[in-house]
């Protein structure tokens, strides 16, 4: 299996967010779990170009999707 061509430091970074593995996990724990209702993209703790970011990265399935949707699995979990 190839490796994703982003990390998930480099989303945290590209969102502006702590990119440290503490950092990382200290956002997920404050803000996870989502409902099942509530898409990543439309969490209420994005910034407007965040969840523009999130969004359309995804909806292109662009280089970032895959890390992003992994996120979306560790933020449903």
């Amino acid at each position: 299996m190839e490796q994703p061509l982003h990390t998930f430091s480099q989303l945290f970074a590209q969102l502006g967010l702590p990119s440290d593995a503490a950092g990382i996990e200290q956002f997920i724990t404050k803000n996870a779990p989502l409902p099942d209702h509530v898409s990543l993209a439309e969490a209420p703790f994005w910034t407007p170009a965040q969840a523009a970011f999130l969004h359309e990265e995804w909806r292109r399935d662009a280089d970032w999707a895959e890390v992003i949707d992994e996120l979306n699995v560790r933020m449903h979990g």
